[in-house]
């Protein structure tokens, strides 16, 4: 990888260190299933466990699909958990940041005034974020209960499939949605893979994505400013000042959003620049350079405190990066830490926001007949130094 400058001891050292570190022993915490298991809404809630040879280690819960933790190898072998959460369902209730590791739909991002046409019929959703609708609404997927079946792949994988009917008339979605998540570690690598599926009994619109919160210098680190940061996206589309897209597709060239090769992420963020002012730093959709209709690497973001790189793959347009500009440190996580300003990023793979209300945007629209798709895989590995620009 040109990109990459080789470290002294070497990718494949590192790789077969971390293993004989797994194999040999894992300082991997796992959260007790029984800190999840109750009912909510009528339903039972779970948590999933999920793991590989290589010993790492992804634990999810059925309560909004949500990725509860990642554990994964850093450049010393000593296995790190790399994402945002809590430790019980409980907690997962009442927090102060309700996206953690959640799924969110039906339509993850902003629609503006929660208004969009379709078919000639006007539909007003339910407004969550000021005057417009965010992530599916006030109770979206991130905050209903998925039915939940664990199962191998035919690689011998460990996997969870989720279901939910989500009604016609959900948060002011028509159409009855019937949704599939899968969750899948790879066997091979160090990656989770995600994919979703969904059929309507009537026209509607759909987005989903995850809303993982990354550290990849740990749970509880302060920081994700020292992160570096790379996007496939050479446009972006600019927002007004409530985070809607005015419409435009303009270019990230000479501005503090080009990330078309490694950037600090702190290095520009207090940058004088319009969009910045705005999310109050990054939080914003980047237009993916995409040269075919399947799978392709959307960003890469590495900690060099940890040495640990996570490559995000996707099918999708749009990613949106956001640099927890909005966290406060008053929500406590999984290991008794603060969760202070810009101490996690998020990088969501998606359709643009608000795409039912700007026809140059990519179709978001499904059609009874239809199967909506969407893969995101986040691939965790140890590599070299990031030349940065």
């Amino acid at each position: 990888m040109k990109h990459f400058k080789v470290i002294a001891l070497g990718l494949l050292a590192l790789q077969l260190a971390s293993c004989q570190a797994a194999k040999e022993e894992s300082n991997v915490v796992l959260i007790p299933a029984e800190n999840f298991q109750q009912q909510i809404d009528g339903k039972p809630v779970d948590l999933y466990t999920l793991t590989n040879k290589n010993g790492m280690v992804v634990q999810v819960t059925n309560f909004g699909t949500r990725i509860v933790n990642i554990w994964v190898p850093d450049k010393d072998g000593v296995f790190r958990d790399v994402v945002l959460g809590h430790n019980t369902i409980g907690e997962y209730q009442t927090t102060g940041e309700k996206y953690f590791g959640a799924t969110v739909g039906r339509y993850a991002n902003r629609i503006a005034g929660g208004k969009f046409t379709l078919d000639g019929t006007e539909y007003q959703l339910a407004l969550n974020d000021g005057q417009n609708a965010l992530h599916g609404g006030p109770k979206g997927y991130f905050d209903v209960v998925f039915d939940a079946q664990p199962y191998k792949t035919d690689a011998g994988e460990d996997a969870v499939l989720f279901t939910y009917h989500s009604p016609d008339g959900e948060m002011g979605y028509p159409g009855n949605l019937e949704l599939k998540i899968r969750m899948v570690v790879s066997g091979t690598k160090n990656e989770l893979e995600i994919s979703y599926e969904a059929t309507t009994d009537a026209p509607t619109i759909v987005n989903l994505s995850n809303h993982s919160y990354f550290n990849l210098s740990g749970e509880g680190s302060p920081t994700i400013e020292d992160h570096q940061l790379k996007i496939i996206a050479s446009n972006f589309t600019p927002t007004d000042a409530t985070l809607i897209p005015t419409g435009e597709i303009l270019p990230v060239g000479g501005t503090p959003l080009d990330f078309t090769e490694y950037h600090v992420i702190g290095e520009r963020i207090g940058a004088d620049y319009e969009p910045l002012h705005l999310g109050q730093g990054y939080d914003h959709n980047w237009v993916l350079d995409k040269n075919l209709a399947g799978i392709e690497l959307a960003a890469e973001v590495y900690s060099p405190e940890s040495g640990i790189l996570m490559e995000v793959y996707t099918d999708e347009p749009g990613i949106q990066f956001y640099s927890g500009n909005f966290m406060t440190g008053a929500v406590v996580g999984k290991s008794g830490k603060n969760y202070p300003h810009r101490s996690a990023l998020c990088l969501e793979t998606q359709k643009f926001p608000d795409s039912p209300n700007h026809e140059n945007f990519p179709s978001t629209t499904l059609r009874p007949g239809e199967t909506y798709s969407s893969v995101c895989h986040y691939n965790f590995t140890l590599v070299g130094q990031p030349a940065t620009e």
